[in-house]
């Protein structure tokens, strides 16, 4: 049977480290953060991929939502995207992505084969860094189970906790390199994002089938 997947993306924070700045509109390699994210649910498979934040591109594929009041953090922001997605047509899983990951695709890539590996007593995946600290927006959770969790906060999540939300929840954390789930959170993050995509760009991976016979 088909493993059906949708996906919700958080790009309406303050940002404050950035002076307030839409974080998930800065470009990186060519791209904007937030296309980047849409762009990688999308690819996986993702159906329905919604936005919590502000429409920032009408162009992408996604739907929009708004949590209610704004700024009321991401367990709100889940809470709403949820709350918009019709229950008798749920996803099996949901990709829950922040807005401000330079490697995003890969991110998804790694979590998107590794729901195989998920017991079936367990209601999530998320990445970790190298000291196994949980991130819990760069992740991946059954859909019944996140219902679950967030319909017991009280208010409809405004102001609480990502953990307050999944604290619950059965979660397997996965160990990777720290380049799959750095961020961009300052102005100097996102020059070393630059950096890093311009290098990249520069010194693209080698392929076997371009040696020389």
């Amino acid at each position: 049977m088909t493993t059906r997947l949708g996906a919700i993306l958080l790009a309406g924070g303050r940002a404050t480290r950035v002076d307030g700045a839409a974080k998930p509109l800065f470009d990186v390699g060519g791209r904007t953060l937030l296309a980047a994210a849409a762009h990688a649910a999308l690819a996986a498979g993702a159906r329905p991929v919604t936005v919590v934040a502000p429409v920032l591109d009408e162009a992408l594929p996604v739907t929009w939502i708004r949590e209610d009041p704004p700024f009321t953090g991401p367990a709100a922001a889940t809470v709403a995207a949820l709350a918009s997605w019709p229950a008798a047509d749920d996803p099996d899983w949901t990709l829950l992505l922040a807005c401000d990951l330079p490697a995003v695709d890969a991110a998804v890539r790694r979590l998107v084969a590794d729901i195989v590996l998920v017991p079936a007593d367990t209601d999530g995946l998320c990445l970790g860094d190298a000291s196994s600290r949980p991130q819990w927006l760069i992740g991946v959770y059954r859909t019944r189970a996140l219902r679950a969790a967030a319909s017991a906060l009280p208010n409809g999540g405004v102001d609480a906790s990502m953990r307050a939300l999944l604290d619950d929840l059965a979660i397997t954390v996965a160990s990777v390199p720290g380049d799959l789930t750095r961020d961009v959170d300052t102005w100097e993050d996102l020059e070393e994002a630059r950096a890093r995509a311009g290098a990249a760009s520069a010194h693209p991976p080698h392929r076997a089938s371009e040696e020389p016979s």
